[in-house]
């Protein structure tokens, strides 16, 4: 089970990365409810950690975006 990202190991992705990363991120939350749905979750605090990378990933993503529209 993979553990939560790091800020700065995040922001030393590029944009592909990031894009990709979020995506798969999101594959694992809906995974993750359709494991609690039918009751084979074993892991409950994951699916905290999930919700909390995505956010990460999400505002490291518009850090990135404004920094390039004041260059």
């Amino acid at each position: 089970m993979a553990k939560q990202s790091k800020p700065a190991d995040i922001r030393a992705k590029t944009a592909d990365e990031l894009s990709t990363l979020l995506l798969d991120l999101r594959k694992e939350q809906f995974n993750l409810r359709f494991q609690r749905a039918t009751g084979q979750l074993e892991g409950v605090g994951r699916v905290l950690t999930v919700r909390r990378d995505i956010a990460r990933v999400k505002t490291i993503m518009a850090e990135h975006k404004r920094s390039a529209a004041k260059s």
